[in-house]
């Protein structure tokens, strides 16, 4: 498996590859991942992890493209090259851009290529607004085309990336199989502080207004939208708080300087621990997804819909690929309507705890582990077919009910 990403770290790529992981060992899968020179090890039984080598000048990489991702793929191809002549593989299974060098791997091992494709390339270049060159899009453009034209099997991960991979005619190969675990790891569900201690600690008293933000900092995740929205609830809940968690330390203290200047209340905790999550949705009252670009689902959603709490999420398609009028407030990405949703919700806790309901009750329903588990083994039985040993103790779709539950 190759993974272009730092390993393990909290944030949707590197959550989406671990449960990938997980799935695969509990299928009866052994899984030697190539991966960056960053990030934590996880201790699974059925993995091997193997780290590229780190140019003395990178510390660490941010998320989207750049000229040091470019770089560090290059010391990913060198890394799992060598890897592929030491050992024997059935599959080669890539992640994002590192579709294009599991082709090349795959063909020269003779074994089936599988692409993981989290989002689209080309759309990574305008939500990261990293480039106008129509040179470089042609690029990214060519490698998505290539890799889903060329791999036996395609794993996407909301519904507007399997219609594109169907509108390009690899249907048939395509399997939607979406982050229905979200943030969970090694089957924590609560953190080692609880929720009153979390509001304790950022001096949240119990009965203020509490909303919570989770996730990375980038651009297209909407922060400047949802730091206008607290100005203005400020002004009719001047109680209430927006707890803000994620962000690299130098754009935790940019937004930061950014909401004190437009007077929101908000307060930013940085980057927690995975197991720590769970006790932060516990301890809010209302989640947001401010999302302003992109068609990809955000991993936090399927947490988001499990956990109890009322939803607010801007109306695009990023959300509305699983979130309805049923299950979340849904309002244009505007400061104003946002606000406004928020103190709905506030002042109606009747209507809060109704969304909250529904949406726990879509997400048991439509979102559970067996699926995850089922589409996993399906998509793994077109990608090796006669390659299937007979002694392997993989997990048929027929008999999900008997996994144990992580």
């Amino acid at each position: 498996m190759l993974a272009p990403q730092p390993f393990f770290e909290a944030r949707g790529t590197p959550f989406s590859e671990y449960h990938r992981i997980q799935a695969l060992g509990e299928l009866g899968y052994h899984v030697d991942l190539v991966t960056y020179p960053f990030g934590l090890d996880v201790e699974l039984p059925h993995l091997r992890i193997f780290r590229c080598a780190r140019p003395p000048f990178l510390r660490g990489i941010r998320v989207g493209p750049s000229i040091a991702k470019v770089v560090l793929d290059a010391l990913l191809a060198v890394a799992a090259a060598r890897l592929a002549v030491t050992e024997r593989y059935d599959a080669v299974h890539s992640h994002e851009e590192a579709g294009v060098l599991g082709l090349w791997l795959a063909d020269w091992l003779g074994v089936p290529h599988l692409y993981d494709m989290h989002s689209s390339l080309p759309q990574q270049l305008a939500n990261f607004r990293y480039t106008r060159s129509r040179f470089v899009r042609w690029i990214f453009e060519w490698a998505e085309r290539t890799m889903v034209a060329d791999s036996k099997v395609i794993i996407t991960i909301c519904q507007e990336l399997q219609n594109a991979v169907i509108a390009a005619g690899m249907g048939d190969a395509a399997f939607l199989i979406e982050n229905v675990m979200g943030g969970d790891i090694g089957g924590l569900k609560k953190g080692a502080v609880d929720a009153v201690a979390i509001r304790s600690r950022y001096g949240i008293d119990a009965d203020q207004p509490l909303i919570l933000y989770t996730g990375t900092f980038e651009e297209y995740q909407g922060l400047e939208l949802l730091t206008a929205a607290a100005a203005s609830l400020a002004a009719s809940h001047p109680r209430a708080r927006v707890l803000v968690v994620g962000g690299e330390p130098e754009q935790v203290e940019s937004a930061r300087a950014r909401a004190e200047a437009a007077g929101s209340p908000m307060v930013f905790a940085g980057r927690r621990k995975p197991e720590e999550i769970p006790s932060f949705l516990e301890a809010c009252d209302i989640l947001v997804s401010p999302r302003v670009s992109g068609t990809n689902t955000p991993l936090k959603i399927y947490s988001y819909l499990r956990s109890g709490r009322p939803i607010v999420a801007t109306d695009l398609r990023t959300h509305t690929q699983v979130l309805n009028e049923l299950t979340a407030v849904l309002v244009p990405p505007d400061p104003g309507r946002l606000a406004a949703a928020f103190e709905r919700l506030i002042d109606r806790p009747v209507e809060g705890a109704r969304l909250a309901t529904e949406a726990a009750a879509m997400a048991a329903e439509r979102y559970g582990r067996e699926a995850y588990l089922s589409q996993t083994a399906a998509a793994y039985k077109r990608l090796l077919g006669d390659r299937l040993a007979t002694t392997r103790d993989a997990v048929s779709a027929s008999n999900l009910g008997s996994l144990r539950t992580t």
